[in-house]
């Protein structure tokens, strides 16, 4: 009956979404719960940010909240610094960055495998309308090195900090570059501490797709943070959330520290 019941649930999810997404009218909806959950994120991923009903919000909410159950939230307590593998959008923590792009809306490319895609699917099509209130306002392309929050929506973190990394074009970063990529980490540590956020997941910015080097970005941002957290006023732990081993190799050289495992967090 709960496999019945979710399988109505997501049809009805789809069959809403493919009403604000022309191209996808007549795209036949998988029989499979696995499918349906994927054609949902692709259109989740391609819908405009645009009015939506509380109907559909509280719908898109019990699915979204439902896979979250299944991958598991992880609380990470502590201070100071640490380094934590694994999805950003599982972390139980005050703030988690996200590596955004100039429109600040998410990926529109359907089941990328960036952070933004990750994050905004996760969140809800709350988050995309969030961020497109903030452009609207700002009525420009959000800067490299700068820094905006939201709430996580669907997240179990209670804030997202979206900022836009350096794009390396050359061989090398050059020292634009990388002044851009250390003004984003302390863009991102001064707003999470003056919105009074005690911990910080950081994710790898302007590393894969932007080209910046992975050890010269987590260098970067090993000294940023050692430099930020003695003065702060609120932020007591931030964590360097990495996904590829090759990036936690290099932080757990960096820091001389190895990755924590976290606690399941409650419900």
């Amino acid at each position: 009956m709960i496999c019945e019941s979710r399988n109505k649930r997501l049809d009805w999810l789809i069959g809403q979404l493919m009403n604000d997404v022309p191209q996808a009218r007549g795209i036949g909806i998988p029989a499979d719960t696995v499918g349906k959950r994927q054609l949902l994120r692709v259109l989740m991923n391609v819908r405009e940010p645009k009015a939506v009903t509380e109907e559909f919000l509280a719908v898109q909410d019990a699915e979204l909240q439902c896979q979250l159950r299944e991958k598991g939230a992880v609380r990470l307590d502590g201070d100071g610094i640490d380094i934590w593998q694994g999805d950003i959008t599982r972390l139980a923590v005050d703030g988690i960055v996200n590596a955004a792009n100039s429109q600040l809306l998410g990926c529109f490319v359907p089941l990328h495998g960036c952070i933004d895609n990750a994050i905004h699917s996760a969140a809800g099509v709350q988050l995309r309308l969030a961020c497109a209130e903030i452009m609207a306002r700002q009525g420009s392309s959000e800067p490299a090195g700068q820094a905006k929050i939201t709430a996580g929506f669907n997240l179990p973190t209670a804030h997202v900090i979206h900022t836009v990394g350096p794009i390396v074009y050359g061989d090398e970063p050059t020292a634009d570059d990388r002044a851009l990529l250390a003004q984003c980490y302390r863009s991102c540590l001064r707003l999470a501490d003056e919105t009074g956020l005690k911990s910080l997941a950081l994710c790898c910015i302007s590393t894969g797709e932007f080209r910046f080097p992975n050890r010269l970005a987590a260098q970067i941002a090993v000294d940023e943070v050692r430099r930020f957290l003695p003065s702060a006023k609120h932020l007591h732990h931030v964590i360097f959330n990495v996904f590829k081993d090759v990036d936690k190799t290099i932080y757990e050289e960096l820091l001389g520290k190895k990755c924590v495992a976290g606690q399941p967090a409650q419900d």
